[in-house]
């Protein structure tokens, strides 16, 4: 067996194992029974939310590739951001939409540098404004807490803000690797994402709007969420999304599940419980949550099938970082590492 359909059948696994779990531990019937009396006014706000979300996400992608010198315009932008989140929702890979997207902006003719270095750097954005929201709202946040999560929320979110912080400071001195490394065409592209990264985060005239997009993602997501949790009928308030909502989505960004299904309703249930969210109502919450997901990224396949390339079909051939070639994506979904939302 292949290390792509080995890695795939874990995903599977996990994914099973952990949704066998949750339904083993929850009251299925009351699951159901919760989930038939969502209000259907506060699932097409959630759908239209998330629709708001694809012109949000082009709109962030757009600012870094402004920032970095390799301007794609709001248009194409959102067109390719949405191309990417139907890939991102029917790939096994949760992140086999941003194969797509590096693939779609290198035929563009922007250069592989510029495909690669975008995207990576918007899911980065995406994670320094993740933390960002959840520092701001966890003082409003800690009340809702019982004493013992509380004394551990505090120390938590300082490691993760500091492992971030380091993060960042990593990828901006990339380009300072020893000299006798740089002979290497990987070397050099990584070199490259940390100057394109400098440029992004240590000018302020890019790193405002950046920072200011990536905060209205996660808030637009967590609205969304919230309101998904309204029409559930569920006790939980905006304050309890932003700090609850982004955390899920930055343990979704373990690539060890079928494009996070498993881990985020594992994790919905353990975050939202902290607050006293019944297990059987985060679950409906979750799946309702990834569902409308994917009924709101469906339609890019059509934008998909309308602007592809000739001869284009779900089998890419992104351009590879070490030897400048193109490097085959399946849609078993390739493994491209990932930094978010």
């Amino acid at each position: 067996m292949s290390k792509k359909w080995l890695a795939l059948t874990l995903k599977f696994l996990v994914s099973g194992f952990l949704i066998w779990f949750l339904f083993s531990n929850i009251d299925l019937g009351q699951a159901m029974a919760r989930a038939a009396q969502a209000d259907p006014k506060m699932l097409l706000a959630a759908v239209l939310v998330l629709f708001v979300q694809i012109g949000v996400g082009g709109a962030r992608w757009g600012v870094v590739m402004n920032a970095i010198g390799a301007p794609l315009g709001f248009v194409r932008s959102a067109q390719l951001f949405y191309i990417g989140a139907f890939f991102n929702q029917t790939l096994p890979s949760s992140v086999g939409g941003d194969a797509v997207r590096v693939y779609k902006v290198y035929r563009q003719g922007l250069g592989l540098r510029s495909a690669f270095d975008g995207v990576i750097l918007e899911r980065v954005v995406t994670v320094v404004a993740l933390v960002a929201l959840v520092g701001v709202t966890l003082p409003w946040f800690l009340p809702r807490l019982d004493e013992t999560a509380r004394s551990m929320a505090g120390p938590g979110f300082g490691v993760v803000a500091l492992g971030a912080a380091a993060g960042l400071w990593l990828l901006m001195t990339l380009d300072r690797l020893p000299e006798t490394l740089r002979r290497w065409r990987l070397v050099r592209g990584l070199g490259n994402l940390g100057v394109d990264a400098r440029r992004v985060f240590l000018r302020l005239r890019h790193l405002i709007p950046v920072l200011a997009w990536g905060l209205v993602t996660h808030v637009n997501i967590s609205f969304c969420v919230f309101l998904l949790g309204l029409g559930l009928g569920l006790e939980i308030t905006l304050i309890d999304s932003m700090v609850l909502v982004p955390t899920v989505l930055l343990i979704m960004t373990l690539p060890i599940s079928i494009a996070g299904w498993g881990v985020r309703e594992t994790a919905m249930v353990g975050l939202f419980g902290l607050i006293g969210v019944p297990g059987e109502g985060a679950l409906v919450l979750s799946v309702l949550f990834g569902l409308v997901g994917i009924a709101v990224a469906l339609p890019g396949g059509a934008l998909w099938l309308a602007s592809r390339d000739r001869g284009e079909t779900m089998e890419y051939q992104t351009p590879d970082i070490e030897n400048g070639n193109g490097a085959t994506a399946r849609s078993g979904g390739g493994e491209q590492d990932q930094t978010r939302q």
